[in-house]
């Protein structure tokens, strides 16, 4: 399906945050962007120079004609503007044609540092927390919204989630470590938890503007909440490691490169296994033909990267008895297996492969051997991907 989202954010100027990046986010997933300016900004990647607030009845207007008229199926709520705003499309999500899943991304302070929004505006925006599926604070943001710069914002953000009764995803990137964990705090407690290691890189400008929009995407596709973080997640930090490098601060992530690596409505064929019987003359031959690689390991095994996002590998024939592996990603194995299974088809169990995928093995009515499986951010950026040529 296509989804409907309703994007009510301001504008960027610099195309790395705001409504340019929501917009982004949502066509890169599959989904139909419609929005609502709340506030024009002129900023680049060094920091926002000035803001023009969009009249609140204006904003509204935007709103009910899209809706009324194409329909939608998620709301995502970013910078707002000032609190006649926050009120004013507060009253709109209240209103019958909005009850969809809403993300509320509370933007306060930009990348660059500036503020973006005053204490009358954070105190008003307890009313659209109250209506939304998901509230999608980093921690700066959070101790703002709840009042509380204690140590511990896990217990800010339950506090918080259960006085709104909604949930809370607790965004660790402005915390220390090299690990950044991602917490989901509903009224009852602790949801879930994600945690991955930092991607190093000044280019973040855009990365909660892009999450809560992707989070959207996928509840207006009908994914649970967990699964929509999930996927949001990752096409996060694919677009991180994207990044095109433009600008002398904070700059844009590579949104328009995030291709095959999520699921976006079923299986997608985005890796194919072929044998190889020497080793070194295939690496060439595919180098030869612009293929890009990215893993080598010890004459045994590359993969190699396309630029529409493909992957393909070569590996000693011996280790996969001579025939080519066509790898089918899905969202979720576990479903996809047992899917499978109920069509008569045999398939393995998954199993977690040390590579870091997940993979359950099955061959076509012609003998030809598949997999399906998970791998998110592992196919194209393994911890052991080459590095880039300069």
């Amino acid at each position: 399906m296509t989804s409907r989202v309703l994007i009510v954010a301001g504008s960027d100027s610099g195309g790395g945050a705001g409504i340019q990046a929501d917009i982004r986010t949502v066509t890169m997933l599959g989904g139909h962007p419609m929005t609502a300016l709340t506030a024009l900004t002129a900023q680049n990647t060094r920091g926002v120079h000035a803001v023009h607030a969009v009249p609140p009845a204006f904003v509204v207007q935007q709103m009910a004609c899209v809706v009324d008229d194409i329909g939608v199926d998620a709301i995502k709520i970013g910078m707002i503007g000032g609190p006649d705003t926050v009120e004013a499309v507060a009253d709109e999500l209240s209103s019958a044609r909005c009850r969809v899943p809403i993300v509320f991304d509370p933007v306060m302070v930009a990348t660059s540092g500036a503020v973006l929004a005053d204490d009358r505006t954070i105190a008003a925006m307890e009313r659209l927390a109250r209506l939304a599926t998901v509230v999608t604070p980093n921690l700066p943001e959070l101790a703002a919204l709840t009042g509380d710069d204690a140590a511990d914002p896990v217990a800010a953000a339950l506090a918080y989630a259960r006085r709104l009764q909604t949930h809370v995803l607790v965004k660790g990137g402005h915390g220390e470590g090299e690990e950044i964990s991602d917490r989901l705090i509903g009224p009852g407690g602790e949801v879930a938890r994600w945690s991955a290691p930092r991607i190093d890189t000044q280019h973040t400008h855009g990365t909660g503007c892009t999450l809560s929009s992707a989070i959207a995407e996928g509840l207006g596709r009908g994914l649970p909440l967990h699964d929509a973080i999930a996927r949001a997640r990752i096409f996060v930090r694919i677009a991180l490691r994207e990044a095109p490098g433009f600008g002398g601060g904070h700059g844009p992530m590579g949104h328009h490169k995030v291709r095959l690596d999520l699921d976006v409505g079923g299986a997608t064929p985005n890796q194919i296994t072929l044998p190889a019987k020497d080793h070194e003359a295939s690496l060439a031959f595919y180098r030869a033909l612009g293929l890009k690689p990215i893993v080598d390991s010890a004459g045994r095994y590359a993969r190699f990267e396309s630029a529409g996002g493909a992957t393909l590998s070569i590996e000693a024939a011996a280790e996969i008895d001579g025939c080519p592996i066509v790898f089918l990603e899905v969202a979720d194995l576990g479903a996809a297996v047992g899917a499978a299974r109920a069509h008569g088809i045999t398939v393995t169990d998954p199993i977690d492969q040390p590579w870091g995928w997940r993979e359950a093995r099955l061959a076509d009515p012609a003998g030809n051997a598949l997999c399906l499986y998970t791998a998110g951010e592992n196919r194209r950026f393994p911890p052991w991907r080459l590095p880039c040529p300069d």
